[in-house]
C-alpha cells in the first residue's frame, strides 16, 4: 500500500487550482479570434471559446491548447486555463510530441508577461503541482515529464532542480532514480532528453546544467539509497568525455 501525498502538498495544489479558477473567471478568446475549419475545428467550436466559464468537451480542449496559430494565444490560454490545469493534474491531457509540447503552449501565451496577479496564479500552480508530484508515490504525470513541461513553460531549469533537492522523502528519491534512468540514453550522447524550444546554445546550457546536477546531487543521493549499480555507472559516465566515456567497461552499448 502506497503512502498518501502529504496534506500540505495536496492543499497547496488545490488552492492553486482554485486560484486559477478565480483569477481567470470570465476570460474569453478575442471576439475576432478564428482558426482553420479544415484543420482545427468548426466555427461553433471557436464560438465556445468566446463564451466565459463554460466547460469544453475533451477533444476541443485538446485541440485548443495544441494549436500554434491563434492570433492571440494568450487570450485563448487564459480562457481555458482553469479547466486545462485540472485536466493536466489528473493526467487527462495527451501530448503527442512529449510533455514539453504542453510547456510550449504556456510559453506561447507569454504568461510571465501577464498582469502580476495572473502571472502569479500560473506560477503558483506550476510550483504547487511540482511540489505535489515530488511527494506523490504515484503521480498522474511522472516527475521527469513534468520537469520537461515546467522547464519549457518557464524557460529555466534551476528552480525545479533546486526544489527537488529539498524533497528528501522516499517518493522524491524514487522519482529521481526513474528520471535518471529515463534521461541517461540521451545525455550520454550530450543531448537534452526532451525537445527544447529555444536556441541550440540554450539547449546546450540546460543539458549541461542537468548533467552537472545528476553528477553532483543525484548520484550521491542515489548511492546513499542503494540505487542499482548499473544506473550509478551510467550517471558516472556523464562526467567523462570522448573515448573515455564509450571505452569505459561500463559503457552500456547503446545504439543511436
Amino acid at each position: 500500500m502506497t503512502s498518501p501525498v502529504p496534506r500540505p502538498a495536496r492543499r497547496r495544489l488545490d488552492a492553486a487550482l482554485d486560484g486559477l479558477a478565480v483569477t481567470f473567471r470570465g476570460m474569453t478568446a478575442r471576439p475576432d479570434e478564428h482558426n482553420c475549419e479544415c484543420h482545427w475545428g468548426s466555427a461553433e467550436d471557436v464560438a465556445r471559446l468566446k463564451v466565459p466559464d463554460v466547460e469544453l468537451y475533451d477533444d476541443l480542449l485538446q485541440r485548443t491548447w495544441r494549436a500554434p496559430d491563434w492570433s492571440d494565444h494568450a487570450s485563448v490560454l487564459r480562457r481555458i486555463l482553469p479547466q486545462f490545469a485540472r485536466s493536466l493534474v489528473a493526467g487527462r491531457i495527451e501530448a503527442f510530441l512529449g510533455p514539453e509540447e504542453i510547456g510550449r503552449s504556456f510559453d506561447r501565451g507569454q504568461w510571465q508577461q501577464w498582469p502580476d496577479e495572473q502571472a502569479a496564479a500560473v506560477r503558483e500552480f506550476l510550483h504547487a503541482w511540482w511540489s505535489h508530484t515530488l511527494t506523490d508515490p504515484a503521480p498522474a504525470v511522472p516527475a521527469h515529464e513534468l520537469l520537461a513541461l515546467n522547464v519549457e513553460a518557464s524557460g529555466t531549469l534551476t528552480p525545479w532542480l533546486t526544489h527537488w533537492e529539498t524533497q528528501t522523502g522516499a517518493p522524491a528519491t524514487r522519482h529521481l532514480a526513474e528520471a535518471a534512468a529515463h534521461w541517461e540514453y540521451d545525455l550520454l550522447v550530450d543531448e537534452l532528453p526532451w525537445g527544447a524550444w529555444d536556441a541550440w546554445d540554450d539547449e546546450g546550457e540546460k543539458r549541461a546544467e542537468l548533467t552537472t546536477w545528476l553528477l553532483d546531487h543525484a548520484r550521491p543521493r542515489l548511492i546513499a539509497h542503494g540505487a542499482p549499480g548499473e544506473l550509478l555507472h551510467r550517471i558516472r559516465l556523464l562526467g567523462l568525455t570522448g573515448p573515455a566515456r564509450w571505452e569505459d567497461p561500463h559503457w552500456p552499448g547503446h545504439r543511436y
